[in-house]
C-alpha cells in the first residue's frame, strides 16, 4: 500500500537547496580562479567565492543549531545494519528491479550507506573545507601598516587540500543527482525535497505518524 508522509521539514529543505545551490557555485568560482574556466573574470570570482564561502559559514551554523535543537543529528548515527544490503542493492539489484533493502520512515530518514557517507560530509570533508578556505583566505591579513603572513611555511599543501575537498563535493553532488532519480518514479525523490511528502510502500497505513493518504479529509502532518 503506498501513502505518502511528511518527511522534510521546511528548514530542511531550505539548508538543503540552499547549501546545493552554495557549493555549486564556490565550485563554479573556485575553478575560475584556478584558471580552469572564465566566465565572471578573476577579480569579480574571487569576491563572489569569498561571499559566498561566508554564506556557507553562516549556513552551517543555523544547521549545526537546527540539528542539534531537533534532535535530527540522530539520524547521522552510523549503523551496519542492512549496509552491505544496501551497497549490494546500489552496485546491482537497482538495476534488476529489485526491491529496496531499507524503509524511510520519519524517524529513519537515511540507509546505512548514506549515513555513513553523509557522517563522513559533516564532520570531516565540510570542517576541511571550511578551516582550510579560511587559512587561504587569511594567509595574509593586515597587521598594522604592514601585511603579516599567519605562521604557515606555505600555503601549497593548504591549497592542494582545498581543492581535494572541491573535487569530492563535486563528485558526490554528481552521485547524488543519480540517486535522486533512483526512487519510486523518476522524479519522485525531488519532488519530496520541494514539498516535503514522499510517496513510501507500507503495509500498514497507521504504522506511521506525519502521514498523508489519498483522502485530503484525513492529512496528518508532523509539526514543523
Amino acid at each position: 500500500m503506498k501513502m505518502q508522509i511528511y518527511i522534510y521539514k521546511s528548514f530542511e529543505r531550505f539548508w538543503h537547496w540552499t547549501q546545493s545551490f552554495l557549493i555549486l557555485f564556490l565550485a563554479l568560482t573556485g575553478f575560475e580562479i584556478h584558471g580552469s574556466i572564465s566566465f565572471f573574470g578573476y577579480q569579480n570570482a574571487v569576491a563572489y567565492h569569498n561571499i559566498a564561502a561566508y554564506a556557507f559559514i553562516i549556513l552551517i551554523a543555523f544547521a549545526i543549531f537546527w540539528h542539534f535543537t531537533t534532535g535530527e543529528w540522530r539520524q547521522y548515527l552510523p549503523t551496519l545494519n542492512n549496509l552491505k544490503a544496501q551497497l549490494s542493492f546500489y552496485l546491482f539489484g537497482i538495476f534488476k528491479n529489485a526491491s529496496h533493502p531499507t524503509r524511510k520512515t520519519v524517524l529513519s530518514k537515511l540507509n546505512p550507506l548514506q549515513r555513513l557517507v553523509y557522517l563522513g560530509l559533516k564532520v570531516l570533508v565540510i570542517p576541511v573545507m571550511v578551516i582550510s578556505g579560511l587559512l587561504y583566505m587569511f594567509y595574509r591579513y593586515p597587521q598594522g601598516n604592514s601585511v603579516e603572513p599567519l605562521n604557515i611555511r606555505s600555503i601549497e599543501g593548504i591549497a592542494l587540500l582545498h581543492t581535494a575537498g572541491a573535487f569530492l563535493l563535486v563528485a558526490f553532488i554528481i552521485v547524488h543527482i543519480y540517486l535522486i532519480t533512483t526512487g519510486t518514479t523518476l522524479t519522485s525523490n525531488l519532488k519530496a525535497m520541494i514539498t516535503g511528502y514522499e510517496e513510501i510502500e507500507t503495509e500498514d497505513a497507521n504504522a506511521e505518524s506525519g502521514m498523508k493518504t489519498d483522502e485530503p479529509e484525513k492529512e496528518l502532518t508532523l509539526s514543523e
